[in-house]
């Protein structure tokens, strides 16, 4: 069971990554708060038959309103700035920042969740994140908003989540899913009015395979977590790297140049032994890589660990 959850993490991703193509042949066109817009809103049916399954009682009040603000905040930025990344960069540079995002779980779990990391996982953020700057290359290349956007969706993905680690036990699935998701919609549509361009059927089309490719590759991973240790799944993230310069040679004629692969390989290498240290214990008491269970850049996706939530011991 445990060779196949890992195939269908690895299909899951597949799909995510198939997804991002299909946001940056929109975003030729389209502004990325319309295709959050758009995406988020194909996806509330999908999501609201999560919600109606939930079976815990209460009300939709918020346990800790600032946090469930600020993690809503976040899930509305993460998708909007690394859609547009995604529009004017190389896939797997877009890719190699996005994935500074376990190194940013790791140091952000030290003031919000009071972890105490010991100086190996430290040591291994530090390498990783000279990675991004391997990447980035300032003073060398010409740094784009794109990089920024891209950074900002891998530390919005990493706040969200050490937020979603401190308050899930706490706060309904509901609350957890139906806040960002209308925060989502509203903000992308006042944020329309500025940016609509007409949508065709082709590419309203386009919108709702965005909203159904995430859905569907977070269900995916769903079941990939719940029939495997998650220290075997969680790596599978990383093979978006090889879909993002295959679809990236052969689609948009991006061939990623030596130093964007030497520092996603180091970033890479950061983020595996960050899981690695967290799933043989070290000095994690909360293992928050561990526990990020999506990628958390898709607007029409939903956080896995709240679908978990039975699922898992805690």
């Amino acid at each position: 069971m445990h060779i196949k959850a890992v195939l269908v993490a690895l299909l899951a991703f597949a799909i995510f990554s198939t997804h991002d193509v299909i946001v940056k042949y929109l975003g030729a066109t389209f502004s990325p708060f319309q295709i959050v817009f758009f995406s988020g809103l194909f996806s509330f049916p999908l999501i609201t038959l999560m919600l109606v399954r939930d079976p815990t009682q209460g009300n939709l009040r918020p346990v800790h309103p600032w946090w469930v603000a600020l993690r809503s905040v976040c899930v509305v930025t993460s998708p909007a700035a690394a859609f547009y990344a995604f529009t004017v960069l190389p896939l797997a540079q877009v890719y190699a920042l996005l994935f500074a995002a376990p190194l940013l779980i790791t140091v952000l779990a030290i003031p919000v969740l009071g972890e105490k990391v010991g100086v190996m996982r430290m040591l291994a953020v530090l390498l990783g994140l000279s990675g991004v700057i391997v990447v980035v290359r300032p003073g060398v290349t010409e740094l784009q908003l794109g990089h920024f956007a891209a950074l900002l969706a891998a530390f919005a993905v990493a706040l969200q989540s050490v937020i979603l680690r401190k308050i899930g036990r706490e706060e309904r699935r509901a609350v957890l899913m139906l806040y960002p998701a209308l925060i989502n919609v509203s903000a992308m549509g006042v944020a329309m009015i500025f940016v609509y361009q007409p949508v065709d059927l082709p590419a309203l089309g386009g919108m709702a395979m965005v909203a159904l490719f995430s859905f569907s590759a977070s269900l995916m991973l769903v079941f990939s977590y719940t029939n495997a240790e998650a220290a075997l799944v969680a790596p599978m993230q990383y093979s978006q790297i090889i879909w993002a310069t295959l679809f990236g040679v052969l689609l948009f004629d991006e061939w990623p140049d030596k130093m964007t692969l030497v520092g996603a390989s180091i970033i890479v290498a950061s983020g595996l032994f960050i899981i690695a240290r967290e799933a043989r214990g070290g000095t994690s008491k909360e293992t928050p890589v561990l526990r990020t269970r999506s990628r958390g850049i898709s607007a029409g996706s939903f956080r896995v660990s709240q679908a978990m939530r039975r699922a898992d011991p805690e």
